[in-house]
């Protein structure tokens, strides 16, 4: 299985920008009332932009070449009215389209935890937990600007260059060429921005989810860090970390930045083209002051919206590559899904039968992990598996939670192929414990009550009791409504004994135990075998650990190697016959007879 880590960036599909452009607006229609009220106030206000020019137009070339005072006056007091409204309108729009893009921003959010829970364990396996964070947080977080300004800059914005543009050619074409004259180095600028700065914005975007990736490891791991005194280690490998940011992040702004002087020298080659046609080639008089005055303004109007659009637009390039891995992830199919006739595994007994099942990754289909297994259990056994590491015993409990499909052969409970019914049916009916014992943060109580949401109190405390963990919370400064937070606050028994109780409250018809007793001490062990006789206890069971006490007491013991069930049978049939079973028992637990 090809795994990454925080030293690579993540492979992505290479997808056209217009392609995820599209795919994100989509979201906006979901608001088409609010989108449809912002273009409305923007075209006000548009018109109202647009019409700035023309009354000082009209206010030089008329009233101020009449001597009007009385007319320059009303012209200024509507003047003023209309821009009442524009900066009323400005308001407005930023308020709806602030409000439109954070609720998109949740809606991407939710949908994207919501499809990362549907994926299957390669995908957790497969990548560091601080790159899937990378793109739940910080990638979905970059959005917001894109929704919003593609509605209150984008729209508008191009509206005003177009609007300006018409207007000046039906005002004076000469003058309207002469002003637009600078384009072709605008246009030739920004295509070079185009390539090379979507690339180095990826890079960043890369580089940022290494960062999340080696924080999120180093300070899970920090126990492990500080007991080594590796302090300066870590923090040697977090400024390389650091650097490849930065790196990337200087290459991507200083392609950025390079539009802005391309835009300004533009800009400036426009209006000496203005002001060299209108003076010298078209010989404008003092008559025409208003009307270069007018089409000095409308330049400007032309300009700085483009200076706008040029900033939106090194922003799209920045945000885009969020877009394209967040639906990188919304687009990686689920390794396991239910079938389009999928039903609801009814109430089970317990009864797991492998028939000629057989398995291997998919990225290794030749080296199979466990080979045409056979075995039949009875509702209520207790089966354990013992075998080297690497045997297949964990590939065999994953196949019967479905976290796997079997390459070949079927794997069945209760007579219903696990393929055939619904995920949710299947695992709401087993209970699964592994070493690792995670405790939420939280009270007691909803630590408990997390196997079943809607247990009773009195479901817990006798979930509590049944597993021997009673007796401790009520010692707690506030019983089962303890606040929980990090592992310093319970001993190590203590949180498997609350992981027993949390199992037990969901009442699994078949219980599977990881080595959920591995890191533990045999004292401790001996704490927790109340807790663990009572989830045994009438349900169907499958153990995969190495502890005598738990191996002694199943009714069939399995001894996995060389992809095969070798031996099986009670833990006095297999000593008897003194095979493998017997040479691992002799190795492992002589000095526990």
């Amino acid at each position: 299985m090809a795994v990454n880590s925080y030293k690579q960036d993540e492979l992505q599909r290479d997808v056209p920008k217009r392609v995820t452009l599209a795919r994100l607006y989509r979201y906006l229609f979901a608001y088409k009332k609010e989108i449809f009220a912002v273009l409305f106030i923007m075209g006000v206000t548009v018109a109202v932009a647009l019409l700035n020019p023309l009354i000082i137009e009209r206010a030089v070339n008329v009233h101020v070449a009449g001597r009007d005072v009385k007319g320059l006056l009303k012209l200024a007091a509507a003047a003023i009215v209309l821009n009442g409204i524009w900066l009323a309108g400005v308001k407005a729009r930023m308020v709806i389209m602030a409000r439109v893009s954070n609720q998109i921003v949740l809606n991407i959010r939710e949908e994207l935890y919501v499809h990362i829970q549907s994926l299957g364990l390669r995908f957790f396996d497969s990548r560091p937990t601080g790159k899937i964070l990378a793109r739940v947080i910080g990638d979905v977080n970059s959005l917001k600007e894109i929704m919003s300004d593609s509605v209150t800059t984008l729209i508008p914005d191009a509206v005003t260059v177009a609007a300006v543009v018409i207007i000046m050619m039906l005002k004076s074409p000469w003058l309207a060429l002469s002003a637009l004259g600078a384009l072709p180095i605008l246009g030739a600028g920004m295509y070079v921005v185009m390539i090379r700065g979507h690339k180095r914005w990826q890079a960043v975007r890369q580089k940022t989810s290494n960062i999340n990736a080696y924080v999120h490891e180093n300070f899970s791991g920090i126990r492990v860090v500080q007991s080594f005194s590796a302090q300066q280690e870590s923090q040697d490998a977090f400024e390389t970390v650091l650097a490849e940011h930065q790196k990337a992040f200087v290459r991507a702004v200083s392609m950025a930045d390079a539009l802005g002087p391309v835009i300004e020298i533009s800009r400036g080659f426009g209006s000496f083209l203005l002001y060299f046609i209108g003076i010298r080639a078209l010989h404008m008089g003092s008559g025409d002051v208003g009307t270069f005055l007018a089409f000095a303004t409308y330049l400007n109007m032309f300009w700085v919206p483009l200076r706008n659009l040029s900033n939106m637009y090194n922003r799209i390039i920045n945000n885009i590559s969020s877009a394209e891995r967040i639906f990188d992830i919304l687009d990686t199919e689920p390794e396991l899904a239910d079938r389009s006739d999928a039903y609801e595994m009814p109430p089970i007994e317990g009864r797991v039968e492998f028939d000629h099942v057989s398995f291997a990754y998919p990225d290794e289909p030749e080296r199979e992990v466990i080979s045409d297994i056979c075995f039949d259990i009875k509702p209520g056994e207790t089966i354990a598996l013992v075998g080297p590491t690497g045997a297949g015993k964990t590939t065999i409990i994953n196949l019967i939670s479905r976290f796997y499909d079997a390459v070949s052969g079927e794997v069945r409970i209760d007579g219903h192929p696990v393929k055939a019914v619904t995920l949710h049916s299947l695992r709401s009916q087993m209970g699964v414990m592994t070493q690792e014992n995670f405790l939420f943060s939280g009270t007691v109580r909803e630590n408990i009550s997390y196997g079943k949401l809607n247990a009773t109190q009195e479901e817990i405390v006798w979930a509590a009791k049944a597993v021997g963990a009673h007796d401790f919370i009520m010692k707690l400064e506030k019983g089962y409504d303890t606040q929980l937070q990090g592992e310093s606050s319970l001993s190590v028994g203590q949180r498997q004994l609350l992981a027993f109780a949390r199992t037990l409250v969901s009442q699994p018809q078949i219980l599977i135990l990881d080595e959920a007793t591995s890191s533990i001490d045999t004292h401790t062990e001996q704490m927790v075998q109340k807790g663990i006789a009572a989830l045994l206890a009438g349900r169907t069971s499958f153990v995969i650990a190495h502890r005598l006490s738990t191996i002694k007491k199943a009714d069939r013991i399995f001894v996995v190697d060389e992809k095969q069930i070798l031996e099986e049978g009670s833990h006095e049939e297999l000593l008897a016959k003194k095979g493998h079973y017997y040479n691992l028992y002799q190795a492992q637990f002589k000095n526990l007879m």
